[in-house]
């Protein structure tokens, strides 16, 4: 049996090897263990052998509390063995002050000295576990083996009238939580237990949240990216933080960065908490709050995220503020001293939340920026893609991972961003054709070798030589070609993409035309930035259908139909790639959206010189083996006297070609008239005898 100087000798051992914040607790409870053992002693009723609560109990229990306590007070400050806990309690509560992450505790959550009593009882239990058979014996009830705010009132001689309530910062931030809930955490007889992830920070340093299930990756200050790719941003940033108070401020800070998905948002938030000295935490905002998160789930992953900013001193960057659902905007806002929103497109805050609120957009990069990180990830000559395609920092990086493979995997990888961002509405189409393939007039040849000359000298024109002054909005090349169907737009569209070196993407309309609002937009916005991103040729054909005369408004689909041209037309002033727009009705299209394009082509039909080089070009004089394949065609005949277009007389080449073979001769212009008449009685044209006087066939 162990006596009071067993007791304090037992103590001062454990001050060795025990964290103060644990001793505090040991030594207090020992001191309120010979307090107890001396009203049970003197309150011992022989008469209430076998009952559950003996009369004693009751009589203890009904006591006037303001005697029983200075009575307590007494006994602490007269009994020897008491005394001395007394002084070891003092030395142990100066040493736990003093350590520090129970300092950064108390600071990081605005803690009071009785909420860092209660929150050491509820850490105590959890570091050592037979602590909560004390607890259980000093609360009195063997089924109450939990730190209470009773047991912490009594252990820690709280003043009348402190204790823990439902807005004390120990269950608003989550330190600790009580065992039913909440539902009566105003109780001083509940159970709580402290948050597991606070207890390993406070024993072992351990910052981790299991409760943000992986959502949540901890960026430290040196590993932060040195180079710096938005000098004047970063700048911007770090001087209204340090005009607020630096990563510590007394009113919350909510950054907001504004790009495109792959321009460097996390880049810039790391390098922002690098240069205030502090890590950072990188949300990912979808797997965190999104849309399969429930609101209670997601207010409670914020509260974790809280807990881990705070204990970490570190920056919150969320990446993406779009899937964030705005209830939970002022939450997170709020979650850290200094928050990161990364946008696509700048938002209102919500009124009301208290933030000091700042939004920087990061600009594009421009030609030299691209290849000065290009060179710092890759010692791999600069490609092309990486020069003259208006990449982001993401694509570039993607990009130097391949370059040992070579460059058409580099290739693959700038390109590749289309096919994920907007496979959707985008059709890939097939460019066999040359400049040596295609039969047109000169000027119409002369006008798209502008159009192509254009395209390729926009980097040194626009950047090297400064004219870039002159387009702030949009540095793009948009045409649109015009003219009767089977004139050669889209074979020209082919034609100067191959010339380019880049793919040719078709916008599906049907795709891309929604009928709810906003969705065209949406679906609009998806398509122009894959295509500015990854350089190819964007190529809307029949684009009256979606781009056509601004309709008067009578009524609400009306007015929605307008706004989602006047869209269209913004949005293709800001384009900085390459569009090219087909139509057949030039006259549709509304004057205002034609000042918006660099380049308005009018394809007409062939006329007899070009039409005799595409009958040529489509029936060939011999097969791949070189057996003859024409028999008495007449050139001239077919050239001035069927007045068609490309697209029918390849289409009648080929009709003709198939009833030579089935006829089981060579092609003669029999084959070809009865081909001719076949594709021109699709337009409604009837061919009669007369219109063949002259040729034989």
């Amino acid at each position: 049996m162990w006596g009071a100087t067993d007791v304090v000798e037992a103590g001062v051992g454990a001050a060795a090897v025990e964290p103060p914040a644990l001793e505090r607790v040991r030594l207090r409870a020992h001191r309120r263990v010979l307090w107890m053992r001396l009203l049970w002693a003197s309150a011992d009723d022989p008469g209430a052998q076998g009952l559950a609560i003996s009369h004693a109990d009751v009589d203890r229990i009904l006591a006037d509390p303001g005697p029983l306590g200075a009575a307590e007070a007494r006994f602490y400050a007269t009994d020897a063995t008491t005394r001395r806990l007394g002084e070891l309690i003092a030395d142990a509560d100066r040493r736990a002050a003093g350590e520090p992450r129970w300092r950064r505790v108390r600071e990081a959550f605005g803690l009071a000295d009785h909420e860092v009593d209660f929150l050491s009882l509820a850490v105590a239990a959890d570091v050592e576990p037979f602590f909560r058979r004390v607890y259980g014996y000093l609360n009195d009830d063997a089924t109450l083996g939990a730190a209470t705010p009773w047991l912490a009132a009594a252990l820690f001689q709280w003043p009348s009238g402190v204790g823990i309530g439902p807005a004390s910062p120990v269950g608003r931030w989550r330190l600790a939580r009580p065992a039913d809930g909440g539902a009566n955490s105003w109780s001083a007889g509940v159970a709580w237990s402290a948050d597991p992830a606070l207890v390993a920070w406070l024993v072992h340093g351990t910052i981790a949240e299991p409760a943000l299930a992986g959502a949540v990756e901890i960026v430290p200050p040196a590993a932060a990216p040195a180079a710096c790719l938005y000098p004047a941003e970063l700048a911007a940033l770090r001087a209204f933080v340090d005009a607020l108070g630096g990563p510590a401020p007394p009113t919350a800070i909510e950054l907001e960065l504004v790009g495109p998905v792959g321009a460097g948002k996390r880049t810039v938030a790391a390098q922002l908490a690098a240069a205030l000295g502090v890590p950072l935490l990188a949300a990912d905002a979808a797997r965190l709050v999104g849309a399969d998160v429930s609101a209670a789930v997601a207010a409670e992953r914020i509260t974790a995220l809280t807990r881990l900013a705070r204990l970490a001193g570190a920056l919150v960057y969320w990446d993406d503020v779009e899937v964030v659902p705005p209830p939970l905007w002022p939450a997170a806002a709020t979650a850290a001293p200094v928050t990161v929103f990364g946008a696509r497109a700048s938002r209102s805050s919500p009124a009301g939340h208290g933030v000091a609120r700042r939004s920087v957009t990061l600009p594009a990069l421009t030609r030299a920026d691209r290849v000065v990180l290009w060179r710092r990830l890759s010692d791999a000559p600069v490609p092309a893609p990486v020069s003259e395609w208006t990449l982001r920092p993401a694509d570039i990086v993607a990009a130097a991972r391949v370059a040992p493979a070579g460059a058409e995997a580099v290739l693959d990888a700038c390109r590749g961003q289309v096919a994920r961002d907007a496979a959707d509405v985008l059709e890939r189409v097939a460019c066999p054709y040359g400049w040596d393939d295609i039969v047109l007039a000169p000027p119409l040849l002369a006008h798209l070798a502008e159009l192509e000359a254009q395209a390729h000298l926009r980097g040194p024109v626009y950047e090297e030589w400064g004219f870039g002054r002159l387009c702030p909005v949009g540095r793009g090349i948009t045409a649109m070609f015009a003219g009767p169907s089977g004139t050669g737009k889209t074979m020209a569209a082919q034609v100067l993409a191959r010339s380019l070196g880049l793919p040719l993407y078709r916008v599906d309309l049907a795709g891309v035309v929604n009928k709810y609002i906003g969705e065209t937009e949406k679906r609009l916005k998806r398509v122009f930035e894959a295509c500015e991103r990854t350089n190819v040729v964007l190529f809307f054909d029949e684009a009256d259908a979606l781009f056509g005369r601004r309709t008067q408004v009578k009524d609400a689909h009306d007015r929605f139909a307008n706004i989602e041209i006047d869209y269209l037309l913004q949005r293709m002033e800001q384009f900085d790639g390459i569009a090219i727009l087909a139509t057949n009705r030039r006259g549709d299209l509304d004057e205002a959206f034609l000042r918006r394009l660099r380049f308005v082509i009018e394809f007409t039909p062939p006329g007899p010189r070009e039409r005799r080089a595409l009958w040529r070009r489509v029936l060939a004089a011999a097969t791949p083996a070189g057996e003859p394949l024409l028999d008495g065609i007449d050139w001239d005949w077919l050239a001035d006297k069927l007045a068609m277009t490309g697209a029918d007389i390849t289409a009648t080449g080929l009709g003709a070609a198939f009833a030579a073979r089935a006829a089981g001769t060579r092609i003669t212009m029999r084959h070809v008239v009865h081909a001719a008449r076949r594709e021109m009685a699709k337009h409604g044209v009837i061919m009669r005898g007369e219109a063949f006087d002259g040729v034989q066939t």
